[in-house]
């Protein structure tokens, strides 16, 4: 395991990484360990939310150009959409009151933006691939 592959890494994968890897530390543990409604539960909602809009506007600028794809966006960049769109459903439900619709969209953010995305990140020819396989 190395980090050089993110030390010579575009900003926005150095961005990227420094806000995803906080992000899912907090997603667990508000997931599975927070008093539900709880001030640190509130605060610590809120940094995770901003940490995931920053971690999905930092993925839109993180692509792979190539002859075939000269705008570089490959499927996992769905996830960008899935991560905005969870994070603006969930302040929506918030502001509504609807915990139901809080949960359900958190638990959605968690899966969709962090565990699924989390795990193609680690596909052969990506930066985390190389950090923790190396090359």
């Amino acid at each position: 395991m190395t980090l050089e592959p993110l030390l010579h890494a575009p900003l926005a994968v150095k961005v990227h990484f420094a806000t995803v890897v906080p992000a899912f530390l907090i997603g667990t543990w508000q997931i599975f360990f927070s008093t539900k409604g709880a001030p640190l539960h509130r605060t610590f909602g809120t940094i995770y939310l901003t940490l995931m809009t920053v971690t999905a506007i930092a993925a839109i600028f993180i692509r792979q150009p190539s002859p075939t794809n000269p705008v570089g966006f490959t499927p996992i960049h769905i996830f960008v959409v899935v991560t905005l769109a969870n994070v603006a459903t969930t302040i929506w439900a918030l502001r509504t009151h609807n915990i139901k619709w809080h949960r359900g969209s958190m638990i959605g953010l968690y899966v969709g933006g962090l565990l699924i995305a989390g795990t193609l990140a680690f596909s052969p020819g990506r930066i985390m691939h190389a950090i923790v396989f190396g090359s």
